[in-house]
Formats: C-alpha cells, sequence, structure tokens
C-alpha cells in the first residue's frame, strides 16, 4: 500500500532535514511490562496503516508514504522517572529528533518507567496526523494496553484526495478551474513578497505547562454558556489581551486558530490517520470591553468558518506542488505576522480508569517545526481540569515574555470569572 504525500504534508515533511514533531504526553498509575506495551502498540499499528508507513521518494523527487513487505515495529525509548516535569524534558528532545522516515515509522513511543507512575509520551512527525487522529490512537492504545483482546476494529486509510473530495466536485470542470485559478494566482503571489536572505534563529526551545483546577475550569465553561460564546473564542481573547499587555507595539493582534476538517468533511472519520487542516485567524477591536470584544469575535469565528471550504481548499492546494518550494522559503523566512497559533482540543473524550490502570493526566500537545514562528499554545481538558500547553522559541519569543503572558492568561480568567460571581 503507498500513497503519494498531498502538498500540506510535503510542506510540513520539508526536505527531512529539519523535524517537525508533535509529542502527547501523558501519565498512567499502574505498572507495566515492555512486552506489554509493544503488544499494545502493534495493535494499533494493525489497525492503522500509515502508523507503519515509511517515506520515499520517486524518480522525481515526490514522497510517498509506503507500506514495507516486512513492517517495523514503533520504537521504544525507556528510561527511569526522576522528576514530576521529566515529560516536559523529554517532549523538548523528542521535538529535536528526526525521523530517519526511509527506514523507521513516523511515530515513536517513550516511557519514563516509574515504580507506581509512569510518564509516557507518544511522538510523530506532523506530516503522519493532527492532534484529532492522536487522540484517536492514545484512545485505543489504552484500551489495549488493559485488555489485549479489546476490538479496536481497522481503518480503511485515507490514500489520496479522491478519499476525502467527493467526486462530484473533484470531478466538476468548473471547480477545477476555479481552484487551478486561485493556485496559480497565490503561487504567482508568493514570488514577489518580499523574505529575508535567511530564516530566523530560533534559537532554544520552551514548553511551559499550566492547568486550571476543576472549579475554576468549570466556572468558565459555565461563563461561556451564560455569555453565548465558546471556550475557544474567550481564550482567543485572552491571548490575545496578555500579548498586548507584555508585549505593547510589539504585538500583531492576530491569533491563528486550526479548524477541524471532520467538521466539513465527513469523509474523514475520527479515527482517521490525516494531517489536512484548515485555518482562520482571529484578532481583537481594542475600542471594546472585554466581555463586547469576546462576543464581537465569537461573530467574526462564525462567519469565517462557515466560509471555510475543505474541498476546494484541497484541490487548490493540490493544484500547487509546482509553488511548495516558494511557499515554504516564505513561511520560514518571511517576517512573522501573528502572536501565535491556538488550539483548543475541547474535552478529551478518554476514560480515566481501566481494570488495570488509571489515567492520572493527558496533557497538552505540543508540536514545534521550522515553518516561521513556533510560538504555539495548545489547551485541552481532561478529568474537568484545563491544561495548557504554551512553546515557544527564544528567537520569536523570549522565555520571560512567554512566562508574563501566561501570568497574564491566568489572571484574566480569574478577573473575568470574579465579575460573573458579582454581577
Amino acid at each position: 500500500m503507498k500513497r503519494r504525500l498531498l502538498f500540506g504534508e510535503r510542506m510540513l515533511l520539508g526536505d527531512g532535514t529539519e523535524p517537525f514533531n508533535a509529542v502527547i504526553p501523558f501519565r498512567l498509575r499502574g505498572n507495566f511490562t515492555l512486552k506489554e506495551i509493544q503488544q499494545a502498540l502493534a495493535r494499533i499499528q494493525n489497525k492503522h496503516p500509515w502508523l507503519r508507513a515509511l517515506i520515499s521518494h520517486d524518480e522525481k523527487n515526490i514522497p510517498w508514504f509506503q507500506i514495507p513487505e516486512h513492517p517495523l515495529s514503533i520504537p521504544v525509548r525507556i528510561l527511569a522517572r526522576q522528576g514530576e516535569d521529566q515529560w516536559q524534558e523529554e517532549s523538548r528532545r523528542e521535538w529535536n529528533t528526526p525521523f530517519n522516515y526511509e527506514k523507521l515509522p513516523l511515530i515513536r513511543f517513550v516511557w519514563i518507567k516509574g515504580e507506581d507512575v509512569s510518564d509516557m509520551l507518544f511522538a510523530f512527525h506532523h506530516c503522519l496526523c493532527d492532534g484529532g487522529s492522536a487522540m484517536a490512537f492514545l484512545y485505543e492504545f489504552l484500551k489495549v494496553l488493559d485488555d489485549p483482546s479489546a476490538e479496536i476494529g481497522t481503518e480503511n486509510p485515507i490514500l489520496g484526495i479522491e478519499d476525502v473530495v467527493p467526486e462530484k466536485i473533484l470531478n466538476s470542470r468548473t471547480q477545477k478551474l476555479k481552484a487551478r485559478f486561485i493556485g496559480r494566482l497565490a503561487a504567482t503571489a508568493i514570488r514577489y513578497i518580499p523574505v529575508g536572505k535567511k530564516a530566523i534563529d530560533r534559537q532554544n526551545d520552551y514548553l511551559i505547562n499550566w492547568k486550571l483546577d476543576q472549579k475554576t475550569s468549570q466556572q468558565l465553561i459555565s461563563y461561556c454558556k451564560a455569555n453565548e460564546v465558546t471556550v475557544n473564542t474567550f481564550l482567543c481573547a485572552t491571548v490575545l489581551q496578555a500579548f498586548k499587555k507584555v508585549r505593547g507595539n510589539a504585538a500583531f493582534n492576530k491569533v491563528s486558530c486550526p479548524v477541524d476538517i471532520r467538521r466539513f468533511a465527513k469523509q474523514v472519520k475520527e479515527d482517521h490517520i490525516f494531517a489536512f487542516g484548515l485555518m482562520i485567524v482571529v484578532s481583537a477591536n481594542e475600542k471594546l470591553s472585554f466581555l463586547e470584544n469576546v462576543r464581537s469575535m465569537q461573530a467574526s469565528v462564525e462567519r469565517k468558518t462557515s466560509k471555510l471550504d475543505p474541498y476546494i481548499t484541497m484541490m487548490v492546494m493540490e493544484s500547487g506542488h509546482d509553488a511548495l518550494n516558494s511557499f515554504t522559503k516564505l513561511l520560514k523566512q518571511g517576517k512573522s505576522s501573528n502572536d501565535c497559533m491556538f488550539s483548543n482540543l475541547g474535552r478529551i473524550q478518554i476514560p480515566d480508569q481501566y481494570k488495570a490502570f488509571s489515567v492520572e493526566a493527558i496533557f497538552s500537545p505540543s508540536v514545534i517545526g521550522p515553518l516561521g514562528n513556533t510560538t504555539t499554545l495548545v489547551a485541552s481538558t481532561y478529568k474537568g481540569e484545563m491544561d495548557f500547553s504554551f512553546v515557544g522559541s527564544e528567537g520569536y519569543l523570549p522565555y520571560t515574555e512567554a512566562l508574563a503572558i501566561r501570568d497574564e492568561i491566568i489572571q484574566t480568567v480569574k478577573l473575568q470569572l470574579e465579575y460573573l460571581v458579582v454581577s
């Protein structure tokens, strides 16, 4: 089985010399053997073909996912657990360790082994899949780790754009011409956008993780429901305000937000291993009060989201493979125009109690790569607690400023919830 990488996947893959890796850390209470972990990893590999795939290049240097005749197991790295925050250090290590994708799978596993508590990490190349896919195979891994005979089904993998875009749209002469025209227009414009002679020096990467307790998390959700806004929009407003307070005129007043393609393209199932995403940009109106601003932003988010078209977007991108190098150069060497990328995975639907172990925590995923500003904030909610992973690099956002932004976010949440109690 093989398939050619889509435009977005090729962009994330790059030339293979610079990692673009994502990490999902989680904490289990229980005792395990290496054999049990390897058996569970083998089960999810058996379900998902692309977790067994390597990448090879054809005569035109086009990369393909290809499953070898004798697939290799997911590599496991084991180390002794020496502290509560050791998973953060190992996350940073995994970000910066390239995948030898011609010889090994695009996913690996880290076991930080403790006496009764273990921290574990799935690390994978971002061209393989997104956070939604990763949460699906994490759910399956835990299920079969607890019960090796548990049924998790078999994925019918996506083999190309034709498995996502309906045939009626994909073969429409009008839609094909539209996609080609937009693609050519974008490719031409990209060539003329001025970029620097070299990419910004990222310097040291960092990870800042924190949680809101169950009470605060529930109050925040109640606040959003009462004001008819989403938690995602509330947090966007909070992030933008924090950047403005800390960075002043250096702030861009722009946050990029990924939108899960599964909301629009029902052909992409929850458990599909797939990396294509949509994006909207959110900004604040500094003339409005915080709550007025959140409501205004919510209306803007709904307008922008309603205009997203995953099918034409994919067709446009697939028409632009010859512009890949120009687009990558723009992302790497162009001036940063947004404060950060913000992604909220929402409530993680994974049980915390199993027969053989319990899940103490699932930390928000982290991801970092070479395509421009690395500043990223990922939020998720598990067991009623909101968890935040704030990733950045000194060359884009100094660590001291990132800490100050974290403190501002926490303070803004507290202030808004106090207003709710008073009112």
